[in-house]
């Protein structure tokens, strides 16, 4: 007679759910209202796997606010089958010659190539972003799976000879089972920061979309077995605080990424730490962008709207602090305002739109009042995007327009918090020094852009600003993927960053070897107490 935790696996097994799109079939426009949703499966052995829970959350597209589809809160036995299903396979997948995993990695590359315009429509409906916008995301996640393809040369050992006829060497083994837990901003690239670079260095991953927005990374699931990862390997599971609980408790996880705010985020390092697991943890962000009375102009101007505005402004790299230095930089914010106002706010599936939705009404009623009471504390208000509205199906649509506060400074609200729309803040100070002064106090250390012709001011720069990300001329700093992402202070919370070697660094742990094979015959051995020299 079968257990009961057999006869649910085969339950489960029975209730597979198929992905509502395909390569060639994905959402091009929003569902009409009443549409039944969709119901989000989750993803264990490589099966999509309808979940027995009762409690199932709406997951609604930002433009319209209609609901599309239904996530789960996966069950606690839904939970334990995928850990155990996930620790079961890293015994087996470790033992994959490294040019076999490589091989799958080059496979999965050219499938997220294929389903690019796939990922990105659900992107899209999901979370509203522009489709062009989107793609980035994609595209992002995918420069870190073909530099994973690299592993052959990036995991390599060290081998030294200590002494006559004895060896030294030392390579990296994988850890184990890999949590990660994925935010709401980047449904694509996040999972994918991570999962390439855990499965070509033998681990297995249990994965956490973030519940609004869960469809990218089903999809991504779906390719990790088209590509040829075994069962097990990979496992999606859905919900919230029960289901980070589970993964940060259970000891059969070893190590755990996260990215988002810095509370779930400093929860989550303090409470994995504590149990003995490696955590990487990228949290809030406050990006300044400084400029200097000698740049280009226009460059600058084009960069700075791209930067604070794109993508609504939920990019934990957006620029939303705007650094005037001098009086000259300051007149320069008209010029601003005015190509914002050019901005299109509108559906990402509209070609025309430069920025879409904000995630959820949520966010729009917190902006509204970030926007509020930063005039009450003295900014003004140079464009006001709050005066937005979508029409017809989008009257509901969690929209806000460009949106620039001038005379900003520690203390008033839009300065001092992580807004995550499309809001800039605009400070003016009389020289660089009190630029970078005014980034170092600020306790995030994500990103900052200085943009002068100055080469002996982008030097200074760069030798006493403390952020982890610099740019020069580059208003989003972000390295790409054979560096690591390197945000520091307090928007980082571990020792190793994100992909690049400290990512690979962070999913394998150390071993040394060390070998006597005598190529003489030693016919007086005798027993010796003493330390070896290994001379």
């Amino acid at each position: 007679m079968l257990r009961r935790s057999q006869q649910l696996g085969l339950k489960r097994l029975l209730s597979t759910i198929k992905l509502s799109s395909t390569t060639s079939q994905y959402p091009t426009g929003h569902v009409q209202p009443n549409t039944q949703p969709y119901l989000t499966p989750s993803f264990i052995n490589n099966k999509f796997v309808k979940s027995d829970s009762q409690t199932w959350f709406d997951i609604r597209d930002p433009a319209t606010n209609e609901v599309v589809s239904k996530v789960p809160q996966n069950t606690p036995q839904e939970l334990e089958d995928a850990i155990a299903a996930a620790d079961k396979a890293f015994h087996v997948w470790k033992d994959y010659s490294i040019i076999k995993r490589q091989g799958i990695a080059f496979k999965f590359v050219q499938l997220l190539r294929e389903n690019m315009d796939r990922i990105a429509s659900v992107i899209v409906l999901e979370q509203g972003k522009t489709f062009a916008d989107a793609k980035g995301d994609v595209l992002r996640g995918l420069q870190v799976a073909e530099a994973a393809c690299n592993i052959t040369n990036d995991l390599k050992g060290q081998t030294l000879e200590v002494a006559k006829d004895m060896e030294t060497k030392m390579i990296r083994e994988p850890l184990g089972v890999i949590g990660s837990i994925c935010p709401f901003n980047f449904p694509a690239m996040v999972p994918l920061w991570s999962l390439p670079l855990v499965l070509v260095t033998g681990n297995t991953a249990v994965i956490k979309p973030s519940e609004r927005v869960p469809g990218a990374a089903m999809i991504i699931a779906q390719l990790c077995a088209e590509a040829g990862v075994p069962e097990g390997v990979v496992q999606m599971v859905h919900g919230k605080h029960d289901t980070v609980n589970k993964i940060i408790e259970d000891p059969r996880v070893k190590a755990l990424t996260f990215v988002g705010g810095d509370k779930a985020g400093k929860y989550i390092y303090e409470k994995g730490t504590s149990l003995g697991k490696r955590v990487q943890a990228n949290l809030g962000a406050k990006n300044h962008l400084v400029v200097l009375p000698d740049a280009d102009k226009a460059q600058f101007v084009n960069a700075i709207n791209g930067a604070a505005f794109g993508a609504a402004g939920q990019r934990c790299m957006a620029i939303s602090v705007l650094v005037t230095v001098g009086p000259v930089t300051k007149e320069w914010v008209k010029d601003i305002v005015e190509d914002a106002k050019k901005l299109k706010v509108g559906s990402g599936f509209d070609s025309s739109s430069d920025l879409g939705p904000l995630i959820n009404p949520e966010s729009l009623t917190r902006s509204h009042e970030i926007i509020a009471d930063s005039v009450k504390q003295g900014a003004e208000l140079l464009l006001d995007g709050r005066s937005f509205k979508g029409e017809g199906k989008f009257a509901k649509g969690n929209f806000l327009g460009p949106t620039i506060i001038a005379n900003c400074k520690p203390g008033i609200r839009a300065y001092d918090e992580e807004i995550f729309s499309p809001v800039l803040s605009v400070v003016n100070v009389d020289t660089i020094e009190e630029a970078v002064q005014l980034i170092n106090n600020n306790k995030y250390g994500n990103g900052v852009s200085l943009f002068t012709q100055s080469g002996a001011a982008a030097q200074l720069f760069n030798k006493t600003i403390d952020c982890g990300q610099v740019g020069i001329n580059v208003p989003i700093p972000v390295p790409l993927p054979m560096f690591s992402f390197t945000g520091s202070r307090g928007s980082f919370l571990g020792d190793l960053n994100f992909y690049g070697q400290a990512g690979i660094t962070f999913l394998t742990k150390p071993k040394t070897i060390t070998s006597l094979w005598r190529t003489e015959l030693v016919e007086d051995l005798k027993p010796s107490t003493s330390m070896p020299t290994q001379e």
